[in-house]
């Protein structure tokens, strides 16, 4: 056995058992260079029903379930059901509110910033520098201030509580006294391509507007009011310049005999 066999074999060891690992993770890093590693890897965990999961503008990679490998573990009902980790139904709500106040800002935040650095260094350098962590500029939320503008929705204290302590324990946040920050797995098991579109185009954008937390409320309220602004109408041709291209030559005639 190889050492890159050997080295594959860790690390979908290491993320079947904690779930998830920090892209700063030796192993890690080497995998997301390594093309090699990385198909390794990849084809250790489709040999037990899983796929790996990773995303250019998350912290962390983590495993997810390929679907033969569903279908066989929570069949047909299983499927049907809105989540595969017993959440109930106020609990996924309560995800996607988090999901939004949080990652929508922090997406934002890092392709302004990454625009902005791509900018001042020039164009043969752009594409060099990396995103900026997401830990440093994902949102917190105010406990608060959630309870406050979401609590008569989500079932009130005792159950925004109880499905806060769910959340954690799944990895999708993590609390930091009267704060709730974003998880290792929030932006990785939800697809923001899927998620984004109906968030700020449905009615959900609606309710999201009303948020009064300090950090979030204005950051998803600038992204949603930038969302519904009209697009520019195309700039009219001046007439000179229309009255030019009547006047050019059609080009050289074809020879005739």
């Amino acid at each position: 056995m190889s050492n890159t066999l050997d080295d594959a074999a860790h690390l979908a060891a290491q993320l079947i058992a904690r779930r998830w690992l920090p892209r700063s993770h030796p192993l890690v890093r080497r995998a997301l260079i390594d093309t090699e590693l990385w198909t390794a890897l990849n084809n250790r965990l489709s040999a037990v029903g899983l796929k790996l999961v990773e995303n250019l503008y998350a912290d962390h990679i983590t495993v997810a379930m390929l679907r033969p490998a569903e279908v066989a573990v929570f069949g047909e009902t299983g499927l049907a059901a809105n989540n595969n980790l017993d959440l109930p139904r106020d609990g996924v709500a309560l995800l996607v509110v988090l999901w939004s106040l949080i990652i929508l800002p922090k997406r934002q935040r890092q392709i302004a910033r990454t625009e902005a650095e791509a900018e001042g260094q020039g164009e043969m350098f752009a594409t060099d520098k990396p995103l900026p962590l997401a830990s440093s500029v994902s949102p917190t939320l105010s406990y608060r201030s959630l309870l406050a503008d979401f609590g008569n929705q989500l079932g009130k204290k005792m159950r925004l509580d109880a499905n806060l302590k769910l959340l954690e324990r799944n990895g999708f946040i993590t609390r930091r006294a009267e704060d709730i920050a974003e998880g290792p797995l929030l932006d990785l098991l939800l697809d923001y391509d899927v998620l984004a579109p109906r968030v700020l185009d449905g009615s959900l954008a609606d309710v999201l507007a009303r948020a009064t937390d300090p950090l979030a409320g204005p950051a998803i309220n600038a992204i949603i009011a930038k969302r519904n602004e009209p697009e520019p109408e195309p700039e009219p041709v001046p007439e000179e310049e229309l009255n030019d291209d009547a006047a050019a030559p059609a080009g050289d005639a074809p020879e005739t005999h």
